[in-house]
């Protein structure tokens, strides 16, 4: 790999590291059941940590282990640890931001974009510093020599994570380098066929060529009556791997799961209510013996768990990082809830009928009957994953947000936090006042589409069992894309996810997108954020939103190609693979709606100039035209005209690969870090301890929470 290359892959210098604020909201929780119940949950997720290391690449790990032995060499005084090894002040603070965004990723690979980053001090440096006790010394020689080691640059395609035969990284696939994507893909038919749901297994290919379904568990043999198969546990293989076998073998991740079933034992003894009793009893049961069913029954009972004072969720739960998009990253959070932003949401809830018709698509391919979700805006005390999100909205299980409904959270401390002077490349001068005071406003008003009009609207056309179907077969709908009834639908047994496979999630991050695009335009889901009177008003406090949302989202389309992979030629993040199609869509609307302006040849001053009278005759329009394909190709299982689609409008021609993108690269500003409190139990009082937004505080908050 040259050095230009190269460059694009060090570890940011210096990493935006930022505060997650929660103390005075923690401090307003005076019931101590509720304080213990958030100290194990928050536990519970945290004793993850080294299962979502193991799930990024095999070096995470060890690299994790000679972060917290360098910390415990020095206790914390790092100048002290940099004399004793002979090593720069330079080299080590280049160490400290290495290890500082390697914890807020939670391992080498960035949580957000999946490219791998290396130190910017020397190896030479790094092994001297590690030469402080025989243990640092031993685990760097393990963190460097495991998988691609600390350094390992060689090959490109190996800094990206995706399936082994593209020559990717992955450890879904655990040992397992000659496994191809279309064995990947029987494996996953066949346990599609037995209704063995997958996000909480990996996959190793054996040296006889059988396979092995890896399923995380905190026992090795947990007893039939608790496995989702029963009994069975093994099965020869039919074409294309006839001749080979399938077993299952339990126990995956296995200490850390028998310490997240015990945590999640002792929040039960501090749960609020039987609704929260049964989901935690739910959830021991998944995580001790391996039930991915016993998990969705957790997250039945937690969609009936409307409006508790605390809201957690814990599991294998986004399944974006697995190259094949069906496998969960472990994650956990706790979260508290702020009652005076919950309002607005509440009024959004209250609203959503109103505004569903609004889409481009109609009813027959809408629920029959729109579950009102519980809509809250949190401030978050925990949450342990690759990467902290805006907002969320959950369960993914398709069969039960159309049955039972779905929650909606909006997590207002990672909303508002900021780091000081951040700049905001591609604004141009005249829009920055603007965009400053209006961006968070216009953020939290898209975050809040997104998550309930966006995840939360859509009906999946099924076959719900052999020739019984969730609509009328005998006179199907007719699609508002061709005028012709439709032809396809999901087989029994077959999900979302299943169906899309690794284009799903960020297909459906772009169908929310999408959503969130169209319907901001109403004013009067404006008025209910506090914006305007719900008149139509460009010009006013409503339409300044409006505008920043619209300008948000091209600037996010353009720094979308940080993400994309000129070699592999794939992306490597979801959202902004979605978000750079929406800045395409815009591009495209006509009459200079959206324009990429500059003057120099090198695009150095490349600037989004966005035609504000326009969002409403020409951004609105273009939209919810492609909307509607994303959405009826989505509601009818139609993979092969959405990937089309889909391909098409996230494709990257050579200018915007060798132009744009390289000025995108050049005004890469890195992504926050949160540094985040610990809850402590003192006798029988749980207290939050919390760090200084820092380098050392951050190394020193996941210090104190090695567990």
């Amino acid at each position: 790999m040259n050095d230009q290359i190269k460059q694009h892959y060090l570890a940011d210098s210096p990493p935006t590291v930022v505060k997650l604020e929660v103390k005075s909201h923690f401090d307003k929780l005076q019931d101590d059941k509720l304080r213990k119940y958030a100290h194990f949950i928050s536990r519970a997720a945290f004793q993850g940590t080294r299962i979502t290391l193991r799930q990024v690449s095999p070096e995470s790990e060890p690299i994790y282990d000679l972060i917290v032995l360098l910390y415990h060499a020095c206790n914390g005084d790092w100048p002290s640890l940099a004399r004793k090894t002979n090593v720069s002040d330079e080299h080590l603070r280049f160490f400290l931001e290495y290890a500082t965004q390697f914890l807020g990723n939670c391992g080498n690979y960035k949580g957000f974009g999946d490219s791998k980053f290396i130190p910017r001090l020397p190896a030479s440096a790094f092994e001297a510093l590690a030469s402080a006790t025989p243990e640092t010394r031993a685990a760097f020689e393990k963190a460097d020599k495991t998988g691609g080691g600390i350094y390992e640059t060689k090959e490109q395609s190996f800094m990206h994570l995706g399936y082994p035969d593209k020559g990717h990284m992955t450890t879904y696939y655990p040992d397992s380098p000659s496994i191809t994507q279309e064995e990947i893909t029987a494996i996953g038919d066949l346990m599609e066929q037995k209704h063995l749901p997958l996000e909480n297994t990996r996959l190793r290919k054996t040296q006889s060529g059988d396979f092995e379904l890896l399923i995380a568990s905190g026992i090795s043999s947990p007893p039939s009556r608790d496995r989702d198969l029963g009994d069975a546990d093994s099965w020869e293989l039919n074409s294309p791997l006839k001749g080979k076998t399938l077993r299952l073998v339990f126990g995956d991740h296995q200490e850390e799961m028998a310490k997240i079933a015990h945590s999640v034992k002792l929040a039960e003894l501090n749960s609020a209510n039987d609704n929260q009793k049964q989901m935690l009893s739910a959830y021991s049961k998944s995580f001790g013996a391996g039930s991915i069913e016993a998990f969705k029954e957790s997250q039945r009972i937690w969609v009936k768990d409307q409006k508790p004072a605390l809201e957690t969720n814990l599991g294998f739960v986004e399944t974006y990082r697995d190259p094949h998009g069906v496998r969960g990253e472990w994650e956990g959070f706790v979260a508290l809830v702020n009652l005076e932003r919950t309002r607005a949401f509440g009024a959004l809830v209250d609203s959503a009928e109103g505004m569903i018709p609004k889409l481009p698509w109609g009813k027959d391919f809408e629920k029959d009957k729109f579950l009102s979700p519980d809509f809250t805006s949190l401030e978050v005390l925990s949450f342990q994953s690759s990467g902290i999100p805006a907002g969320i909205n959950l369960p993914n299980y398709d069969d039960i947000r159309q049955n039972l409904g779905f929650k909606n959270v909006s997590l207002g401390n990672v909303l508002s936090a900021k780091a000081p002077n951040e700049p905001i490349p591609f604004i141009s001068e005249k829009d920055l006042e603007v965009y400053r005071r209006c961006r968070d406003a216009a953020f939290e008003v898209q975050v809040g589409i997104h998550e309930l009009l966006g995840h939360g609207t859509g009906k999946l056309l099924q076959e719900t069992a052999p020739g019984e179907y969730n609509f009328d077969i005998s006179n199907p709908p007719v699609s508002p894309v061709t005028g012709k009834p439709v032809s396809s639908w999901y087989k029994p047994g077959q999900t979302w996810s299943s169906v899309f496979g690794a284009i799903a999630s960020s297909y459906e991050e772009c169908r929310a997108e999408c959503v969130a695009m169209a319907l901001s335009c109403d004013f009067s889901i404006l008025k209910i954020f506090g914006l305007g009177d719900g008149k139509e008003d460009l010009a006013g406090e409503a339409g300044d939103v409006l505008y920043t949302s619209y300008l948000q989202m091209a600037r996010a389309g353009l720094v979308a190609l940080e993400f994309w992979d000129p070699k592999a030629r794939k992306w490597g993040q979801a959202h902004m693979q979605a978000r750079y199609s929406i800045l395409r869509t815009f591009l495209d609307a006509g009459d200079d709606f959206v324009k990429l302006v500059y003057n120099k040849e090198d695009l150095s001053d490349l600037e989004i100039h966005l035609d504000r009278s326009k969002i409403l005759t020409h951004g609105r329009p273009a939209v919810e035209k492609y909307l509607q394909k994303l959405h009826v190709y989505k509601s009818t299982a139609d993979f092969q005209a959405g990937k089309q689609l889909y391909d098409d409008i996230t494709s990257v021609d050579e200018w915007w690969e060798t132009k744009v993108r390289e000025v995108v690269l050049q005004n890469r500003v890195p992504r926050k870090v949160f540094v985040q409190g610990n809850t402590v139990l003192e006798g029988d009082k749980v207290i939050l301890k919390e760090y200084e937004p820092t380098l050392e505080g951050m190394i020193q908050s996941f210090v104190e929470r090695d567990v």
